[in-house]
């Protein structure tokens, strides 16, 4: 009888509990090793004693397709495990204390809230929107379930022919602007782009995509947060055997003959069949693995263009803040200089823009009654020096202009308040540099020119996450799980 592969999976972020999922369903024995003593990775919640709820990391519920896919993999639904609202407005976007543009759920009322703005922008955002859809299906159904592993995998005769259409070597920027003409507009296109991890014009025109999905799939909330999502995909391993280990970081991976011979944890040391890491990239090689099994060398690392880190503050509130929406950008300084501070010339931002999610507007279970749950997010340049007094200076600045919008000292009203920067993605994840969002979704650091899903020194060792394909952000997490999951599976059959 045939032994049954036994798999170690390194981290329990969105990647580890996707890939999980997929190698417990093929019939393998899976054990995920988690550093922290709760799963989830960046997806963690906070829980207070004065009765908040907090998601640490993702906060925006796009591409619910993604969601529901990996679902039905495995027989059941999203709504099985949690509610799912769509949000109305989906965003809302401030340029001054009273100049604010809400982002309705209906198409329709966007376009005419367009042409409030700009004459002719109706039409144009039409046109713009059904390009963005193309790229956002063939993105979706091709693109991103490719391993990455050679430049052969896109010789796809669709592909090829949609190439222009795709604007893989168009300026995000200057494709924007073929469109819209009014700053206003600009900024509410270009947003989404600052989180992919560079300035608008380096970033490919492909990246439109996530317009598309903003502006005409929607903005979701699954109630209770995003420790919903995680939750459900834990109870997903656990219900196919899968065994998780938390507060047991790995320590170091064993190499014998092109194998990883053996993993090494804080309590213990096992041979497995193979490996799947999930955690930070360069964390799993340069700390865990000896340098001759390395695919990268430190001086690759260091020319690589992160996406952002950021300053985070978790903020418990005695009162309700009524101009505030479940998610709200805060524009009221220059888009193009934070970018500049956070790509080019990185440093604390002159004049930082922020975002605020107060999900107690939509979910009472994640604040007491009467109060709000604030999660304060301001873009920050990975690897800068943090340290509390920054911390606090810019805690200081933000919340002055916070209050000036809302009208409220809610300084005065805080019972909760913690703080969360570069150094503790550093500490908590392994983070490369403390980034939060991964690699820069630059044309030079897209498909197979990312870090590659699999080692090409050591046979049964396989990478997931955030630094590999297709890229960062949580659908993304999760579809790498399952595409490292594949080769894995592949690797397997190959050796019976």
């Amino acid at each position: 009888m045939n032994k049954i592969p036994e798999i170690a999976v390194i981290g329990s972020g969105f990647a580890g509990l996707s890939a999980a999922s997929y190698l417990a369903k093929e019939g393998f024995k899976v054990d995920v090793f988690e550093k922290n003593e709760q799963t989830g990775g960046r997806a963690r919640q906070l829980n207070t004693d004065n009765g908040y709820v907090f998601d640490m990391g993702p906060s925006w519920y796009w591409m619910p397709e993604v969601f529901e896919n990996f679902f039905n993999d495995f027989g059941y639904k999203a709504a099985d495990f949690y509610d799912l609202q769509q949000l109305d407005p989906g965003f809302t976007v401030v340029f001054g204390i009273d100049d604010i543009l809400a982002v309705p759920a209906d198409f329709e009322a966007l376009r005419a809230l367009f042409e409030t703005i700009e004459t002719g922008s109706a039409e144009q955002l039409k046109l713009f929107l059904a390009e963005a859809a193309y790229k956002y299906d063939t993105g979706m159904r091709k693109l991103v379930h490719k391993p990455g592993l050679s430049l052969t995998e896109f010789a796809d005769w669709d592909l090829i022919k949609g190439i222009f259409k795709l604007q893989v070597f168009t300026s995000f920027s200057n494709h924007v602007r073929k469109f819209f003409k009014h700053p206003k507009l600009i900024a509410l296109m270009e947003f989404p782009v600052l989180f992919l991890g560079a300035m608008p014009e380096d970033t490919p025109a492909l990246y439109s995509l996530m317009n598309y999905a903003g502006l005409r799939l929607g903005t979701w909330y699954p109630k209770g947060g995003f420790g919903k999502v995680t939750g459900a995909m834990q109870k997903i391993c656990e219900a196919q055997g899968v065994k998780f280990h938390t507060g047991d970081p790995v320590r170091a991976l064993k190499v014998d003959d092109r194998r990883i011979s053996d993993v090494i944890t804080g309590s213990d040391h096992k041979n497995y069949d193979a490996v799947l890491a999930a955690a930070d990239y360069h964390h799993v090689e340069q700390d865990l693995l000896e340098p001759r099994f390395h695919n990268y060398s430190s001086a690759y690392w260091n020319k690589r263009l992160m996406a952002p880190s950021c300053l985070i503050f978790y903020l418990g509130i005695t009162r309700k803040i009524e101009r505030l929406d479940h998610h709200t950008l805060f524009f009221d300084a220059d888009l193009k200089q934070h970018g500049l501070e956070i790509y080019k010339n990185p440093k604390w931002p002159s004049q930082p823009l922020f975002y605020v999610c107060c999900p107690s507007k939509t979910d009472n279970s994640v604040a007491p009654a009467g109060h709000e749950n604030l999660f304060v997010l301001m873009p920050l340049a990975a690897g800068l020096t943090d340290h509390y007094t920054l911390r606090e200076e810019y805690f200081d600045v933000i919340m002055q202009r916070l209050e000036d919008f809302t009208g409220i000292l809610i300084r005065q009203y805080i019972d909760y308040k913690k703080s969360y920067c570069v150094n503790d993605f550093t500490s908590d994840y392994n983070s490369y540099k403390g980034n939060a969002y991964g690699l820069a979704n630059t044309l030079m650091q897209t498909a197979h020119l990312k870090p590659s899903v699999k080692n090409r020194k050591i046979d049964n060792l396989f990478y997931a996450g955030q630094l590999t394909v297709p890229g960062p952000g949580v659908p993304p997490s999760i579809i790498s799980g399952k595409i490292a999951a594949g080769q894995l599976i592949n690797y397997i059959n190959r050796r019976k």
